[in-house]
């Protein structure tokens, strides 16, 4: 239990740091969201890859394509969509469609979610559909749903990778399949972004993709084998609160009275949704 505890700990800092990273990327260099996208999925698979290597072991002898299809998928619309949106409010909608995804498959294969639990789970929803209302204060409805996108592949992935086995290389061999897909979109946006990547901005989508994202995945695998679906999904929502306090101490973002009632809301489900009598 203090293994699991520790390492899923770890592994909700780093994805409150993939938040800060890109949106402190996208909002104060010139990197776009494709070069972004691209370098930290390469970074990622390089680091991986080494790790492997040091241990004997072939880089792409873990994960699957299908994996490596959700990864891909859920690190393009993370990106695009922090081009204008706070790291609280991108994270809060990322673990929001987390959890509905992956507790979405817990009930379909009969798992039990019922008294407390089940209004856990109401009131989270009711927070993300409290931020998502039409007002001043909403998200832009294009970025808000390209994290949702990002939440629901998310969620799917970490499903797949429960079954996985091998957390550091099931996550190194799904990074370095999703190489041909990241030259893909590069290729595509070649001629929007001129060619030209900001220096700075790939040093953080370095860092996210290394750090953040390939170290930390393999945090998250390591741990998902002891938690229940729903457990797994509801314990990631504790990143929206860590990337409010990273975004507006060090990006200076505002707290809108909005986000702060959605965020109460989420994370109260969670109290509820893992509480034990004993």
């Amino acid at each position: 239990m203090a293994r699991t505890a520790l390492l899923t700990t770890f592994a909700m800092l780093a994805f409150a740091g993939n938040s800060l990273l890109c949106r402190l990327a996208l909002r104060d260099t010139g990197i776009d969201a494709a070069s972004f996208t691209a370098i930290r999925l390469g970074s990622g698979a390089l680091i991986l890859a080494a790790l492997l290597m040091l241990r004997g072991m072939r880089p792409t002898a873990g994960g699957s394509w299908p994996m490596a299809a959700m990864l891909f998928a859920y690190a393009v619309c993370f990106s695009f969509a922090y081009r204008d949106l706070t790291a609280a409010t991108g994270a809060l909608l990322l673990f929001g469609a987390v959890q509905f995804t992956m507790t979405g498959y817990g009930l379909w294969t009969g798992e039990r979610v019922r008294g407390l639990r089940l209004a856990g789970l109401v009131l989270a929803l009711g927070g993300l559909v409290w931020l998502l209302l039409p007002g001043l204060a909403a998200p832009p409805w294009l970025e808000a749903t390209l994290m949702l996108a990002a939440g629901a592949a998310w969620g799917v992935y970490s499903l797949l990778g429960k079954g996985a086995g091998d957390p550091t290389a099931a996550t190194g061999g799904n990074f370095l399949r999703t190489l041909p897909f990241a030259a893909a979109l590069m290729l595509a946006t070649t001629a929007a972004t001129a060619g030209t990547v900001d220096r700075t901005g790939a040093l953080y989508a370095v860092l996210s993709g290394a750090v953040t994202s390939g170290l930390g995945y393999v945090l998250w695998y390591a741990a998902l084998p002891r938690l229940r679906a729903t457990s797994a999904a509801t314990v990631q929502l504790c990143v929206p609160a860590i990337a409010a306090l990273g975004g507006a101490v060090l990006l200076a973002e505002p707290v809108t009275a909005r986000l702060l009632a959605a965020s109460v809301a989420v994370l109260g489900g969670i109290a509820l949704t893992i509480y034990r009598k004993n």
